[in-house]
């Protein structure tokens, strides 16, 4: 009908994940944001390359990319919004694919917020979102990210390395 959104383009629910991380916020910003390339696993790797470093340009613009050995760069997400130590939105700009599209009305959004807990902690939540502006495969993607190696496992390995750089 005219005025309804069909349901390829509805908006999918975004994918939520939540993990405490026994550091400080100041620690946890730090070291998912400056310190990517430390825990971001080489298996999550869109180069026909193998991967050499995963970085975050801790800016409004800045680019999270992946550098392969021959000094080839690619690009996965813009920063949007960036409020250190307590939150960042990326724009997602990998299609169903896993390839890179530049077109930012096409792009998803991660939201990574940092609160301070009770006793030092922090809560990390994660909001991956907008999954319609991929269009009809959007879906996949959000199926990609919500997998068991999706953002669930990521978050894990960004609190083991969070944690064991505090001992």
């Amino acid at each position: 009908m005219f005025g309804k959104p069909s349901a390829a383009n509805a908006p999918a629910a975004p994918v939520l994940k939540t993990i405490t991380v026994n550091v400080s916020v100041e620690r946890a910003f730090h070291v998912f944001t400056a310190g990517f390339d430390s825990w971001w696993p080489r298996s999550h790797n869109i180069s026909q390359l193998p991967m050499e470093k995963a970085l975050m340009e801790g800016f409004v613009g800045g680019r999270c990319y992946q550098r392969a050995a021959d000094g080839s760069e690619c690009d996965w997400a813009r920063v949007m919004v960036w409020e250190p130590p307590h939150r960042f939105v990326l724009a997602w700009q990998l299609n169903a694919d896993w390839q890179f599209d530049p077109d930012m009305a096409k792009a998803s959004e991660v939201e990574v917020r940092f609160t301070p807990e009770p006793g030092g902690g922090t809560r990390v939540d994660l909001e991956h979102r907008h999954f319609e502006r991929h269009g009809a495969r959007g879906i996949d993607i959000r199926t990609g990210v919500d997998s068991p190696g999706g953002w669930g496992s990521l978050l894990g390995m960004f609190r083991d390395v969070a944690e064991q750089s505090e001992k």
